[in-house]
């Protein structure tokens, strides 16, 4: 599924595996530098950055720039994990930030919703799934 938002951005829904994917105007580096920003600014830990392309280009390897970001509050996730154990598996958060074959730089999550039903939470507890989607959106812009 494909749709358009507000800014002009593409909204990439692939139905049934939960993955959101918003286009982004920058680099891939700048695009992780205005997530750490907002991240810091909103007071959410960074756990780790995972630099794909650069262990793949230790290993002797290429791949177009790409990283990861794992990142969450433990305020707003232990009543998650308290309600649905095994979201531990989809937690802290993450946001992939990667460059197409074309040069194109996306943020790819797992969508709120798609959280939300496959542990069955209780729509209440869900609000802090929407992070990504959140920071995708204004880091992209």
């Amino acid at each position: 599924m494909e749709r358009h938002r507000g800014s002009g951005h593409l909204l990439t829904a692939k139905d049934g595996n939960g993955v959101v994917s918003v286009a982004s105007h920058h680099s891939v580096d700048r695009t992780v530098e205005r997530l750490q920003e907002l991240l810091t600014a909103k007071g959410i830990k960074l756990f780790a950055l995972v630099d794909h392309s650069g262990e793949a280009k230790s290993a002797g390897l290429q791949m177009p720039p790409t990283k990861l970001l794992i990142f969450g509050n433990p305020t707003a996730g232990t009543p998650l994990m308290l309600a649905a154990p095994s979201i531990a598996l989809d937690l802290p958060l993450k946001i992939l930030v990667w460059e197409d074959a074309g040069g194109k730089v996306w943020t790819t999550y797992n969508s709120p919703e798609y959280l939300r039903a496959r542990f069955h939470l209780p729509a209440n507890l869900a609000p802090p799934l929407s992070a990504p989607e959140t920071l995708a959106a204004i880091a992209s812009e």
